[in-house]
């Protein structure tokens, strides 16, 4: 990809995800993620409404009228992004990637926490940790994560949560609010996951392909492995081998619901062709 082809794409996705941020999800997330306290801001004159137990009344003594503390919430969050760049993203039977769905959500997340004056962080892991980002404000520096979500080509086609996690907590020595997206076909990550949601605000958006969750009766057919790239002779008319299947696709992901909730950690589900706009939004406002 060519610099201004780069460029192009990258202002597309600002465009669109930009809009969403704006408009839908910088209130929900400011509500959602609450900052670590309240400061002291100002004193100003009492008003009808105001909380009677925030009058200042040493200043009310001193002015023969009432007079009442102001405090404002103290954010300074971080969020980091810990986006899968595995073989299996890549995986379409849409006119959508995972990969694709995956760099929008991103995108969304980036703005709303720059809308609410957040740093952003930004971790691509494979088997490894591909590419790490630390924590920044601004929109330079979100319009740089969108690059490389966009063009970063991985080292490594396998995938290993676990080792993306524990390096979050080597290099995350505060609270942060995390999103790990993928499609989480893995293993291997729930005691890791239980340690980075003690500390940390952990949220797992599983995205799939509804071509993932079964297998349609085509015959002998030839599949790959988009991680390992192995190649094998598979009979879809065999009713055994679509339901060994779908049993291995369910336990994926009951293994992902019981890891991050076992661990105190929040889940969206969003399937490619599905809106991911709701589903954050019905997350934001369960959490709120």
């Amino acid at each position: 990809m060519n610099t201004k082809e780069l460029l192009k794409k990258v202002r597309k996705i600002e465009i669109k995800t930009r809009r969403l941020s704006d408009h839908i999800f910088g209130g929900e997330y400011h509500s959602t993620f609450k900052g670590r306290g309240m400061t002291f801001s100002e004193v100003r004159q009492y008003q009808f409404g105001d909380d009677v137990r925030s009058i200042d009344w040493n200043v009310t003594a001193r002015y023969n009228e009432p007079y009442v503390k102001v405090f404002e919430e103290e954010r300074e969050l971080t969020m980091m992004l810990m986006v899968d760049v595995s073989g299996s993203e890549l995986f379409a039977t849409t006119n959508q990637f995972k990969k694709d769905v995956l760099t929008e959500i991103s995108a969304t997340l980036a703005f709303s926490a720059m809308q609410n004056n957040d740093k952003v962080g930004l971790i691509l892991f494979s088997n490894e940790v591909e590419l790490f980002i630390p924590p920044k404000k601004g929109k330079s520096h979100v319009l740089r994560i969108i690059r490389e979500l966009l063009e970063f080509k991985p080292q490594s086609k396998e995938t290993n949560i676990a080792e993306a996690l524990k390096f979050l907590t080597n290099v995350m020595k505060k609270k942060a609010i995390v999103f790990v997206l993928s499609d989480f076909i893995a293993d291997d990550y729930d005691n890791t996951l239980r340690i980075v949601g003690n500390k940390h605000d952990v949220t797992g958006i599983r995205v799939y392909d509804e071509k993932e969750e079964y297998i349609p009766n085509l015959g002998m057919i030839q599949v790959q492995d988009t991680e390992t790239g192995g190649v094998k002779l598979v009979n879809t008319s065999s009713k055994k081998v679509r339901h060994e299947y779908w049993r291995y696709h369910l336990e994926k992901v009951d293994y992902f619901n019981n890891a991050f909730t076992k661990s105190g950690s929040g889940v969206i589900d969003c399937r490619v062709d599905e809106s991911y706009v709701k589903k954050l939004l019905g997350y934001f406002k369960r959490r709120g």
